[in-house]
């Protein structure tokens, strides 16, 4: 039905296009008006748009003329040198009508997805232009900082001419740097430093200190990889841990222990079943094969024996089976853990459970905060207080089983789904990850949630001290905050769905100034790797002998890695660009396109350069692109493509597929595998067939479907934790803004009294009934102050009445201290609200941690995890305001300034400085 209604009115993309190019005409008639001009005449335009936006005019009204005015100065500067990122470069672009309606796209605060080569950076300018007018700020989002810096010199010749200022903001600046290159009318930098700016500003204690100055106008280049690949990451702001809880030294006997007794058994498991298939027991060769496979399924005997032909049907059919029976995880029970790659998850077993806990029975139970709040609620032996320290008694406990229990875990994933040269590589004895998706490393940034401590105990390095995340936010909660949001890349459309659902962008394919020519050929399908392999060494020789330069593109370094020893053996010589040998990224690809060069690398996508031809190259066929494997999305499978006839140049690509790939193995291999088996495929021999190249998009759908899912789940958590975020934030502006803290000193006075009044009156109407003596500690231990009411005077007391009078004597003592204080009164109030603030969020966020951990495990209970959540996170961020009301007033009256002796020797803090690190 869609398909037939796309023929009669053309798809949403075809017919928004049609009313972009409709537009595209008044532009180039406003442009054609502007040759006229003098170059004074034109820089006034700046001017003129400002006033006309102060009278009422919109930034759509502007539109045209706007643009037409950036594409002007782009044909006035032709010829023009200026120096980019050290280099002299001299300006030779005006741009396309198919740029024009990129232009428009991003405008209209969509995403606009260009093909490789389309000149998205000279496309960003006409709407960074015509937003920044407002006066409000406009900022360009590129993933690294060598693209902020050459591309915020490259463009911002076109602002300076026409009287705006550009800025860039790259790691290292200090805070007044940034603050001015915040307040430049267009803004260029990294998601990483937009972010981080955001937090660090909501840490403040003046707000002077204060980098940022709103969300007006964003464009993100690459779009695809900031808010989709990265989006699993949060940005975090973390510093030194007052009492590590973490035990990984301990637990790593513990762990090692159970992983070498799940191997061993594994190992028996596949020589069981390899003696059950010789004696034609298939039943009980399937059982054995997919224990093993649900223990260890990168186990590498097992994965020779699923070369065997039938085998892997046969465990796949058992499997389905057990799902359909429900009956797979009582069939897991026989294993100590079970891995599930797929879910990228490790799940301990009762087995394992019992193996890991014979010397401590009680190691895996947790208690459940809401039935133990409510039963310490419902004792009335308990007064307040001793409610108030019993709840806090089993929040720790719940905290301190949480993360036991979280570590092992921790330890058993580092053991069992992170490989080293894969997704971490392990040099000067720390360990660094590698970005799947560029195959860059990322040094200084660690894996979450304790993954790195782990993986730093497994691979034996020094553990680096643990850290408390102090502020944090995902790049999804980050970029919503925008009023406008754009976006740009090669690859969108694939997950068009997700940016829509997500962040309410819609994603707009721009037409290609020239057709591709680029010859995509079906993906070749081995069965083994390493016949892969071999047939890939042909192709590059192949290719090699014509003179095409030929980019292969592999995901983990290790392959990288073993091609380029087998290409050294062939005699052929070559270039690698992985993790390993990141540092001589510009000068590789500034000769991958040249005659004969070969050039081997992990993930492509990102790299932010274009892959020009050498002389001679064209006539040659021009880029040959090699993919090793699939990657599990799509859009990385473009973008390698994508490398490869870029403005309508000559070029091809092709695909080498093994069964063995981790794509292949977890989704796809077993229908392909049996297709394989009936035609009677030999070794070394490919099969190459459109419904195969179909069958592994669809379970590449399937991941993305996945993965979108976790992201989805991601975000559900993260809005939880976002609204109290927004609370905090709001609540520290507050006090931050406000030259005379007394109002809200106030307000907290009056919760605490309330408190105090509601909790010992409780019990009864009339005074008599009332718990006089808890309420008068209470009240002293906050307030530092004898409410002096007689024994006598009790009787007289109505809540109404005990509220006012013990408010008005804080409200007196409160007066007492700003008398006390004089001028630095409201420096020291602000100092001590806001640092309590921060410690009881830092303290908050660590608590959250802990609860989204052990959530997961409500399931079993038939309870929805994410409701759950919500539910508990709401108590503690209830509890956390009360306790911090409480905090704030005690310190208050209780603060002091000190005077040092005149001749004492100042002394600078050394205590540990924050650090910053990506998720």
């Amino acid at each position: 039905m869609i398909q037939l209604i796309n023929k009669l009115f053309g798809s949403k993309n075809d017919r928004e296009l049609k009313r972009y190019w409709k537009i595209v005409p008044l532009i180039n008639e406003e442009y054609e008006k502007l040759r006229n001009l003098g170059d004074d005449e034109l820089k006034h335009k700046t001017v003129e748009f400002k006033e006309r936006l102060k009278n009422g005019e919109t930034l759509d009204d502007l539109m045209v003329e706007a643009f037409a005015v950036v594409k002007d100065t782009c044909r006035r500067l032709v010829g023009r040198k200026w120096t980019v990122m050290g280099h002299e470069m001299e300006w030779n672009m005006i741009p396309f009508d198919v740029q024009l309606i990129g232009a428009i796209v991003l405008h209209e605060g969509k995403i606009a997805e260009m093909a490789t080569g389309e000149g998205k950076t000279l496309v960003a300018t006409m709407p960074l232009y015509l937003n920044a007018l407002s006066g409000k700020g406009a900022h360009l989002v590129t993933v690294n900082d060598y693209l902020a810096q050459r591309d915020s010199e490259w463009m911002g010749e076109i602002y300076k001419f026409l009287g705006l200022t550009v800025g860039v903001i790259k790691a290292g600046m200090n805070p007044e740097e940034r603050k001015e290159m915040y307040m430049r009318d267009i803004t260029y930098g990294t998601n990483n430093e937009f972010g981080f700016d955001y937090l660090r500003d909501n840490m403040v204690i003046e707000p002077e200190q204060k980098v940022q100055r709103g969300f007006n106008y964003a464009i993100v280049d690459e779009v695809d990889s900031v808010l989709i690949d990265e989006a699993r990451t949060p940005l975090i702001i973390s510093g030194p841990v007052e009492a590590s809880l973490q035990q990984y030294k301990e637990l790593k006997p513990l762990v090692s222990r159970i992983v070498k007794l799940q191997n061993r058994y594994v190992n028996e498991l596949i020589t069981g079943a390899m003696k059950d298939l010789e004696a034609g027991n298939e039943r009980e060769a399937a059982g054995k094969l997919l224990l093993a496979q649900r223990g260890a399924p990168k186990n590498k005997r097992l994965i020779r024996l699923y070369r065997e032909k039938g085998v892997k049907v046969l465990v796949e059919n058992l499997e389905n089976e057990l799902i359909r029976d429900k009956s797979l995880p009582q069939f897991d029970e026989q294993l100590y853990y079970v891995i599930d790659e797929k879910g990228n998850t490790v799940s301990i077993t009762d087995k394992g459970r019992e193996e890991m806990s014979k010397n401590n029975p009680s190691f895996f139970t947790v208690p459940d905060l809401s039935e133990e709040f409510q039963k310490i609620d419902s004792d009335e032996r308990l007064s307040s207080r001793e409610k108030a320290v019993s709840k806090d008694a089993i929040q720790r406990e719940y905290a301190e089983k949480n993360e036991k229990i979280h570590n092992i875990h921790q330890l058993l994933k580092a053991y069992s789904l992170f490989e080293r040269d894969s997704e971490y590589i392990v040099k000067d004895g720390k360990v660094i990850i590698v970005d799947e998706f560029t195959g860059r490393v990322m040094p200084g940034r660690r894996f979450s949630e304790g993954i790195h401590e782990a993986i730093e105990a497994k691979e034996g390095v020094k553990i680096e001290q643990e850290t408390q995340t102090l502020a944090t936010i995902t790049l999804q909660n980050f970029f919503r905050m925008y009023d406008k949001l754009a976006g740009m890349t090669g690859t969108a459309e694939t997950e068009a769905a997700e940016f829509w659902e997500i962040y309410k962008l819609d994603v707009i394919v721009v037409p290609t100034n020239r057709p591709v020519i680029r010859e995509d050929f079906p993906d070749m399908i081995y069965r083994t790797k390493i016949e892969k392999y071999r047939a890939i060494i042909e192709e590059i020789k192949r290719q090699h002998e014509k003179g095409r330069p030929i980019l292969v593109g592999t995901i983990t370094v290790e392959v990288s890695e073993q091609l380029s020893r087998m290409l050294k053996r062939a005699g052929i010589s070559h270039s690698v660009l992985n993790a390993k040998y990141h540092q001589k990224e510009a000068e590789i690809i500034s000769h991958a396109g040249e005659k004969g060069n070969v050039t081997i690398s992990t993930n492509m996508a990102g790299r932010g350069t274009d892959i020009k031809l050498g002389e001679g190259v064209k006539e040659l066929g021009g880029l040959h692109v090699i993919g090793t494997e699939r990657h599990e999305s799509r859009r990385i499978d473009r973008q390698l493509r994508g490398r490869s006839g870029r403005q309508g140049d000559p070029g091809s690509s092709v695909f080498f597929i093994s069964l063995e790939d981790n794509l292949m193995r977890l989704f796809a291999s077993d229908r392909i595998a049996s297709a394989m088996d009936r035609i009677g495929v030999k070794e070394n021999e490919a099969i190459t067939h459109p419904l195969i190249t179909r069958a592994i998009e669809n379970a590449q759908k399937r991941v993305e479907q996945y993965n979108f899912d976790i992201r989805k789940r991601l975000i559900d958590y993260d809005d939880v934790m976002n609204k109290q975020r927004e609370a905090i934030y709001a609540m520290r502006d507050e006090v931050l803004y406000n030259k005379n803290p007394d109002e809200f000193i106030l307000g907290k006075i009056e919760n605490v009294i309330n408190d105090i009044i509601e909790k010992y009156t409780a019990n009864g109407k009339y005074p008599e009934d009332w718990d006089w003596d808890n309420l008068i500690i209470n009240y002293i231990n906050d307030f530092l102050d004898d409410p002096q009411i007689a024994e006598k005077e009790k009787a007289e007391f109505t809540k109404e009445r005990l509220f006012d009078y013990l408010f008005d004597r804080a409200k007196k003592n409160l007066e007492l201290k700003r008398e006390e204080f004089g001028e630095l009164y409201e420096k020291v109030m602000k100092f001590v609200v806001l640092q309590t603030i921060d410690s009881r969020w830092r303290d908050h966020l660590y608590e959250l941690d802990a609860l989204k951990e052990g959530i997961g495990l409500r399931g079993y209970a038939q309870r929805d995890p994410l409701v759950e959540y919500k539910k508990e996170s709401y108590m503690m961020f209830e509890n956390m305001i009360i306790n911090m009301d409480e905090e704030i007033v005690a310190k208050m009256f209780r603060v002091q300034i000190r005077k040092e002796p005149q001749n004492k020797t100042e002394h600078k803090k050394t205590k540990g400085r924050k650090k910053i690190k990506r998720a």
